[in-house]
C-alpha cells in the first residue's frame, strides 16, 4: 500500500511518525532542560525566602508557571499525539479545558469574596472583632 492511498476516503491527514530515536532523545532534553530551569528557580525562592520583595517572588512564580505550561503543552503535543491532529480536534480538546480552569479560578474569587462579606451584611456595617468580658457574657445570660 503506497503512502498517497487510504483505505478510507474521509481521512485527509496522515500524520508523519518518522524520526525514531532522534526525535525520543530530542524531546528528552527538551523536557529535562524545562525541568532543571523549574527546579533551579524554585529552590532560588526557597533559599532566598524572606530575602526577595514581592515583585522578584512573583515574576518567578510567574515563569516557573508558563515553563509548567511549556512542559504541558510539550507533553500533550508529543505523547498525545495532539499536535498531529486536525484543530477542530484540538479546539474541542482545549476549550473545555480552559473553561474548567476559568470555572475553578471564578469559583475560588467568589467563595474568598463570600468569605470577606459573610459578617458584614453586605458592608453595611464594619466587620469588627473585640474582646467580651465575663461580666458581660454573665449579665447577658
Amino acid at each position: 500500500m503506497s503512502a498517497q492511498h487510504f483505505e478510507n476516503p474521509e481521512v485527509t491527514f496522515q500524520p508523519d511518525h518518522s524520526g525514531g530515536t532522534k526525535k525520543i532523545w530530542k524531546i528528552f532534553w527538551v523536557l529535562s532542560a524545562l525541568t532543571i530551569i523549574e527546579l533551579a528557580l524554585g529552590y532560588f525562592l526557597y533559599l532566598k525566602h524572606g530575602q526577595l520583595g514581592d515583585a522578584v517572588v512573583l515574576s518567578t512564580k510567574i515563569v516557573i508557571g508558563i515553563l509548567t505550561l511549556a512542559k504541558a503543552y510539550y507533553i500533550v503535543s508529543v505523547f498525545m499525539h495532539l499536535g498531529d491532529e486536525v484543530r477542530n480536534l484540538i479546539m474541542t480538546i482545549i476549550v473545555p479545558l480552559v473553561l474548567f480552569v476559568w470555572f475553578i479560578i471564578a469559583f475560588l474569587a467568589d467563595g474568598n469574596s463570600w468569605k470577606n462579606l459573610r459578617n458584614t451584611r453586605g458592608k453595611s456595617r464594619t466587620y469588627q472583632t473585640e474582646e467580651v468580658s465575663k461580666e458581660a457574657v454573665e449579665s447577658h445570660k
